[in-house]
């Protein structure tokens, strides 16, 4: 079901609040473009400054905008492991296909409260959790062995988004887990070596800017055509780069502003680009093809 690009949308503001025409327009915008499934509230699409009524109704735009044409990956996890359950159970009861679950930031829990958190959220549903892996905003590493645990007490937790950027880890989590655990990149550069290691897509950032480039990658690696893939790898990389030129998802939703697809409006604590940033940014807009 999530084989392939999935696009981390933002999500669009305007005026200080959703923006819920312009993000019914993104999802289409994505379906056109070949991406295989949606995942709202995640950390593009700035979950940690959404209301809980937003959180949710951004969630129940995309299941509706996408109305089963690909699937939607439903970002609701949270620190607190009751909010990450009543997030879960709403996105399941609005027809979410699945659950992004990210591990607990700030409280720095240990692997057993990591297994007991992930645990108590896949026991509340019934539908499909992914793990999601990003010690750099969370300050904790979901280690391989929690992360095989997790795949064999849990039957509906069958992946993990992994962006602790070690292929070392994600090949070690590919050796412990079930044959059939989904291994999917967070990090766009590193999306070509993921699946030569046996992964099945990416969570992508660029690709809402360039979403037919980022799901052809995906198609064309999983079809055998590595040339292709190899080709869409380098002309995605410097584009990618961009996407970081500050904090995500400052510079990807001041892109979007540019090429005209959204507003660029962030909440606080994120705040506009630098000049000298965007001035880089416009550059590598022009270079890929995307702005004259």
């Amino acid at each position: 079901m999530f084989e392939g690009s999935t696009v981390a949308i933002v999500t669009p503001f305007k005026n200080g609040k959703v923006d819920e025409k312009k993000l019914k327009e993104l999802v289409e915008f994505q379906i056109k473009n070949g991406t295989s499934a949606i995942l709202p509230c995640g950390t593009t699409g700035e979950s940690a400054t959404l209301t809980a009524d937003e959180h949710d109704r951004v969630i129940e735009i995309c299941i509706e905008a996408a109305h089963k044409r690909v699937a939607v990956m439903a970002g609701t996890g949270s620190n607190s492991t009751q909010e990450a359950v009543a997030l879960t159970q709403h996105a399941a009861k609005a027809g979410a296909d699945a659950s992004l679950q990210v591990s607990p930031y700030y409280n720095k829990p240990t692997q057993e409260g990591l297994y007991r958190h992930f645990k108590a959220v896949a026991d509340s549903v019934s539908i499909p959790i992914i793990l999601y892996n990003i010690a750099g905003r969370t300050a904790i590493n979901i280690e391989p062995e929690t992360i095989a645990r997790l795949a064999r007490d849990c039957k509906n937790i069958i992946g993990v988004k992994e962006a602790s950027g070690s292929l070392d880890q994600m090949s070690t989590i590919k050796t412990l887990c079930p044959k059939d655990f989904m291994l999917i990149s967070g990090d766009d550069s590193l999306t070509l070596p993921i699946l030569s290691i046996g992964g099945k897509g990416v969570i992508s950032v660029v690709a809402n800017i360039a979403p037919k480039d980022v799901a052809d990658l995906c198609k064309a690696f999983d079809s055998g055509d590595l040339k292709k893939s190899q080709e869409l790898h380098f002309k995605l990389l410097p584009l990618v780069k961009a996407m970081f030129y500050e904090t995500n998802p400052i510079p990807v939703k001041t892109a979007m502003g540019l090429l005209g697809l959204c507003e660029p409006d962030l909440r606080l604590p994120l705040c506009s680009i630098s000049e000298k940033n965007l001035e880089r940014l416009k550059t590598a807009l022009i270079n890929y093809g995307l702005l004259k």
